[in-house]
Formats: C-alpha cells, sequence, structure tokens
C-alpha cells in the first residue's frame, strides 16, 4: 500500500519508486514548476518541472517537463550532451541545425550533440515537452543574444559543474 505522504510502495519497488499525479493544468503534484526569466528579469513565457533526477539524485539522466506559453522559446544554443524530446501538448516549432520542423503532440525530437537548437511555441495553446537529458553535462552556449531563457540552465545550475 503506498504512504499517503510520500506515494512511496513498499516490498518490490526499488527505493524512491513513487507514483506522481497529473493535475489539472497539465503539471505534476507537488513538482515545483520554476520559472524561466530574461536576463532583465522580465517573463520569457517559459517553464519548467524537473520530474526525475537532479543535483540530489543518484540518477544518471533528468527527466524535465517545460511548458512554452504562446510566442515563448527556448534559447538558440549548443552544447555536447544531446536531448531526447517528446510533444504532450501544443503546437510550434523546432530549429534543428539551421532547419525548422513542425511539431505537434506525439512528434519526438532527438537534438544530436553540437546541434544548434531551438524550440518555439507557434500556437494559440502553451506548447508542453518531455526532455531527458544526461545528469552530468556541459553548459550550454547561447548562439544568439535574445533574451530567450536556456532549456538546459536555471540559475542554480549555472553553478553546478558538468
Amino acid at each position: 500500500m503506498p504512504d499517503a505522504t510520500t506515494n512511496q510502495t513498499g516490498a518490490g519497488q526499488a527505493p524512491g519508486s513513487r507514483v506522481v499525479h497529473s493535475d489539472e493544468s497539465g503539471g505534476w503534484q507537488g513538482i515545483a514548476t520554476l520559472p524561466y526569466k530574461r536576463a532583465d528579469g522580465s517573463w520569457s513565457g517559459v517553464t519548467r518541472q524537473l520530474l526525475a533526477g537532479g543535483p540530489e539524485s543518484p540518477s544518471s539522466f533528468e527527466l524535465r517537463y517545460f511548458e512554452l506559453a504562446p510566442g515563448g522559446r527556448s534559447a538558440h544554443e549548443t552544447h555536447r550532451h544531446e536531448h531526447a524530446v517528446v510533444v504532450l501538448r501544443g503546437s510550434g516549432e523546432a530549429l534543428l541545425a539551421g532547419a525548422v520542423h513542425a511539431l505537434r503532440p506525439g512528434d519526438f525530437v532527438r537534438v544530436a550533440p553540437g546541434d544548434p537548437h531551438q524550440f518555439r511555441n507557434t500556437g494559440s495553446e502553451p506548447l508542453g515537452f518531455l526532455c531527458v537529458v544526461d545528469a552530468e553535462r556541459d553548459v550550454p552556449t547561447p548562439l544568439t543574444n535574445d533574451g530567450a531563457p536556456s532549456c538546459s540552465v536555471d540559475g542554480d545550475e549555472l553553478s553546478r559543474p558538468r
């Protein structure tokens, strides 16, 4: 029987196993939604939830959920690690190595190491996607100074060695 406080299960489950239920807003109960801000502190229309992994986790990967408001976008950046992205809701586009690709729910995007990339919401609803990356990874290199937030780095992660 799951513990009501932690959603942890007993025998037969790995330590830390749990079920986190989605909420009405499309996020997950009990997982903080972190805003991304431009360098000047203004709202950029991007939020992130860290679903698995993180600085206190022994996991070799991180699973993050990003949501871009209509008109929102991630940074145009490159890095040595790869991403695996699955679109859950909304519509938009991915700029991958100079080519623009339309995105809709169910689409899978692999961002290869070193490929310049950016995600953009071109629709009228939020664009939500899951993104898997290695827990240990390099810091992204921005390719343009457009003020867009990075999907890979928030304020805390910049100080974490990769």
